[in-house]
């Protein structure tokens, strides 16, 4: 078993060591499971877990004040599962999983995969808020009366202020400029078999009910028998090029991971001036990570 996870691509972290730790727990964690698919959920559930990153309990929060999550999972034979907009679910990935193996389909959204997450014993209701988002939501003067003034605020604001801080100086302890760290991921190969999850808390200040690239098969997440990529970055420029299914496609057709996350992210930024980042890992064993953004951590685990 092999895995590969990483904690999104964004400016530096606050506390880059603490971060590297639970990474290194999350693979850790992973890697002792029997299949692919469990290590990569595993592996991000951890994450889900910890305010540090944006995803479960470390989420974004929306233009009217809710956190949602979404999360995608992929096999190599092509199987899917992907979930959105789901207020009080930590373990957006776990759920993922559920639709993936338990239902004929390949996405559930909004309160309806809340209520098939509860169904099936996956915890629902979960306060998604850390003291740190708290604190930068409570700071800040929300326009209320629906969508339209909330749109005006959000274009001055969508991406901005990550409640995690940034170690830069440039942009240290300023709500208005600080840039967030995008989704957690996590790839694995075991055998033949490949899978790749992503799951994500959204960006910061997005239009409520905005969904990014995370649970958008080939744009946040893609899985073939050649490889499996999981994204993380500008989640809108992320969609528009298919960023994951771009870089498995540079290895079917004959790369090999780390050549193709660098040339997948290459085209990535001259298409779209955006900043992303991507993991990979082929079917022969290679790893691949590749960003343009300031920062992007990863760990790996082998067993």
């Amino acid at each position: 078993m092999q895995l590969l996870v990483h904690g999104g691509a964004g400016s530096d972290p606050a506390d880059p060591d603490a971060r590297q730790a639970v990474l290194e727990q999350a693979a850790g964690a992973g890697v002792e499971r029997s299949t692919p698919v469990a290590a990569v959920e595993t592996a991000v559930t951890v994450l889900e877990s910890d305010p540090r990153f944006n995803a479960g309990v470390g989420s974004a929060v929306q233009s009217d004040g809710e956190i949602r999550t979404d999360a995608g999972i992929m096999t190599d034979d092509r199987t899917v599962g992907a979930v959105c907009s789901m207020p009080g679910v930590e373990h957006a990935i776990s759920v993922a999983r559920l639709v993936m193996e338990e239902t004929p389909h390949g996405f559930v959204s909004g309160e309806h995969a809340v209520a098939l997450a509860d169904a099936y014993g996956i915890e629902t209701d979960v306060d998604l808020w850390s003291s740190r988002t708290r604190e930068k939501w409570a700071s800040l003067a929300v326009p209320s009366g629906g969508p339209k003034p909330q749109l005006e605020w959000v274009h001055e604001r969508y991406g901005q202020s990550d409640p995690a801080g940034s170690s830069s100086d440039e942009t240290a302890g300023d709500p208005a400029t600080t840039r967030d760290h995008d989704t957690v991921g996590a790839v694995a190969l075991d055998g033949d078999a490949l899978a790749a999850a992503t799951s994500t808390g959204g960006r910061w200040l997005a239009l409520a009910g905005r969904v990014g690239d995370v649970p958008q098969v080939g744009a946040g997440f893609y899985c073939s028998p050649a490889a499996a990529v999981s994204a993380t970055g500008a989640g809108e420029d992320i969609a528009r090029v298919t960023l994951s299914r771009r870089t498995a496609r540079h290895i079917e057709r004959g790369c090999d991971a780390e050549t193709a996350t660098t040339l997948a992210i290459e085209e990535f930024a001259e298409l779209t001036g955006a900043t992303a980042g991507v993991i990979a890992l082929d079917a022969r064993g290679t790893l691949g990570s590749a960003y343009n953004s300031v920062a992007m951590q990863t760990a790996r685990a082998v067993r």
